[in-house]
């Protein structure tokens, strides 16, 4: 459902359905309590009710904190492994200006290949959640296949051969990691306690009471706003490469490897 929202509706249109649906319940919900039990506007119980608003408020927004700094740290780490597996691929490309021009050109083709198939067969696949290994595998297999096949004749292409072949173990290793990340999401319990607590709060700022009509629905609405854009940050964060928020490709069309495009 998740990368349903995130990859057929905007961010602004999330905001929209996700807090404005949360503030239209609340403030549904407050008239209809009020009109079924007129007593609570009247305020008796509000010494409570801040107690226990008080109470639910700094446990859930203590969870709320952690999910929301968890998921934005891997939305981060997800970015840099991006970079950096980007990066090792323009090293490639960089360090092979050294050999010749057969052997030269043969690892340029193989890594624009592994380039296109990242942006344009991987990303798609990691977007929808269905990322796997087996995906430009064989393009990864076709820049080590270029390296194996050529010998360096000198020192200086020695040095930037062995330089080559790193990078490319690093290539790698960011992929997976990448890959890995793209299947990463929130564990079920604690999307339930999220979700949870939010169905906990709502109804309880219902009883909120106050001769003033206006003040009650404002409460209310406030409080359903603020629940309404931490789930909205959650949704958003939880998946790295879907969504308006998603992490980009674009490094990969970037330095060394804007020549393949």
């Amino acid at each position: 459902m998740e990368l349903w929202l995130l990859n057929h509706f905007s961010a602004l249109t999330l905001t929209l359905v996700i807090v404005g649906g949360f503030v239209l319940l609340a403030v549904a919900g407050s008239i209809l309590t009020c009109h079924r039990y007129p007593a609570l506007a009247r305020g008796d119980h509000n010494e409570m009710v801040g107690v226990v608003l008080g109470m639910f408020g700094a446990i859930y927004g203590i969870i709320l904190a952690f999910v929301i700094v968890n998921l934005w740290t891997q939305l981060e780490t997800a970015s840099t492994v991006v970079a950096t597996e980007a990066t090792s691929a323009s090293k490639i490309v960089r360090d092979v200006g050294a050999f010749p021009a057969e052997p030269r050109d043969a690892v340029n083709a193989a890594v624009r290949d592994y380039v296109h198939a990242v942006v344009e067969e991987t990303w798609p696949r990691m977007k929808a959640g269905t990322a796997d290994y087996l995906v430009a595998g064989a393009r990864v297999e076709a820049v080590y296949t270029a390296l194996r096949a050529y010998e360096p004749q000198s020192a200086v292409e020695q040095a930037y051969y062995e330089q080559a072949v790193a990078s490319l173990d690093d290539v790698v290793t960011q992929r997976r990691a990448r890959i890995d990340q793209s299947n990463q999401e929130l564990p079920i319990l604690l999307k339930v306690l999220v979700l949870g607590g939010a169905l906990v709060m709502l109804p309880l700022t219902f009883l909120y009471g106050s001769r003033s009509r206006r003040i009650r629905l404002v409460f209310v609405g406030a409080v359903a706003a603020l629940i309404g854009f931490s789930l909205l940050l959650v949704v958003v964060l939880d998946r790295p490469f879907a969504g308006d928020l998603s992490v980009s490709p674009a490094p990969f069309k970037e330095s060394a490897l804007a020549q393949f495009w």
